[in-house]
C-alpha cells in the first residue's frame, strides 16, 4: 500500500521514538545487564514519546522489545539473562503513533568480542544498507534481497530464509513480504509511498534455525553466532528515506 504525506509523517514519528529506544538501550547494554532491564528501559521512551508499543501483547509477546543474544537469532524474550563481556545482542524494537508502526533492530557487542563477532555484526549492518539502496521507484522488490545475500555470503555467512522483512503501516506486519535473499522471482514494481521494513538475518555459520520451547525464541540450529539489522524505509521519488534514523 502506497502511503500519502500525512501517513508518513506520523510513521516518521513512530520512527523517531524507535531510533530513541535505540539509543537508550545501547547505552544501558553492558556486563551484568539483564535484558528485563533493557526492556523497562525502553518502555520509559515508549511512555515519555506518548507512543505504544507493536511488540507488547502481539500474539501474546510479554515485551516491548525483542533482546536476542549470540546464537540466537530474532524475537528473544527480555528476562533474567544478564549480559556478559564477550556476547553480541540484537535488540529489536518498535513503537506506534497515532496508528502508524515503526520497526527496527541493531546488533552490538557488549564489551570487548571476538574479531569473527565483530566482522559479523559489520557485515551484517552493511547487507542491511546494501538492501536499502535497493528501494528506489521502479526498481523491483525483491532486489533487495539479491543484494542483502551478495554481501552476506561473499563474507562466507548465509541467510536466514524462515523469518523475512515485511511492508509496514497501520499494521506492523503487512505484505508483501521482503526476503533477505533472491527468492527466485524480482517481486511488485517499487512506486513512490510504498514503506517496507528491511531486516537481515545473517548467520555465522548454516542458515537452518531452531524454535525453543518458549514458542518465541528463534536460534541458529549449529549454534554458531547471529546478527539481525533492521530499518523502516519509505520509498520515494528521491531515493530511500529511512524513518528509523534521528
Amino acid at each position: 500500500m502506497r502511503r500519502n504525506a500525512s501517513e508518513l509523517a506520523k510513521m516518521r514519528r513512530a520512527g523517531l521514538v524507535v531510533a530513541e529506544m535505540h539509543e537508550r538501550t545501547r547505552e544501558a547494554a553492558r556486563p551484568g545487564v539483564t535484558t528485563r532491564e533493557l526492556d523497562a528501559v525502553a518502555r520509559e521512551v515508549l511512555e515519555r514519546r506518548g507512543a505504544t508499543s507493536n511488540f507488547l501483547g502481539y500474539h501474546g509477546f510479554p515485551a516491548v522489545i525483542c533482546t536476542s543474544p549470540n546464537d540466537m537469532i530474532v524475537h528473544g524474550i527480555p528476562g533474567s539473562y544478564r549480559l556478559e563481556e564477550g556476547d553480541i545482542l540484537s535488540v529489536d524494537c518498535g513503537a506506534v503513533v497515532e496508528g502508524y508502526h515503526g520497526d527496527a533492530a541493531f546488533t552490538m557487542a557488549v564489551g570487548e568480542v571476538t574479531a569473527g563477532a565483530r566482522q559479523l555484526i559489520e557485515v551484517t549492518e552493511r547487507s542491511l544498507w546494501a538492501g536499502i539502496d535497493q528501494l528506489v521507484k521502479g526498481n523491483r522488490l525483491h532486489e533487495v534481497g539479491r543484494a542483502v545475500q551478495a554481501v552476506a555470503e561473499a563474507a562466507g555467512y548465509s541467510v536466514v530464509r524462515e523469518y523475512v522483512g515485511h511492508a509496514i503501516g497501520t499494521a506492523m506486519h503487512e505484505q508483501p513480504q521482503v526476503p533477505n535473499y533472491w527468492p527466485g522471482s524480482p517481486g511488485p514494481t517499487l512506486k513512490t509511498g510504498m514503506v517496507f521494513a528491511v531486516e537481515p538475518m545473517v548467520n555465522m555459520g548454516g542458515p537452518e534455525t531452531r524454535l525453543l520451547d518458549d514458542g518465541w525464541s528463534v536460534v541458529t540450529a549449529d549454534g554458531s553466532l547471529s546478527a539481525h539489522f533492521e530499518h523502516t524505509i519509505a520509498v520515494t521519488d528521491d531515493g530511500p528515506e529511512v524513518l528509523t534514523v534521528p
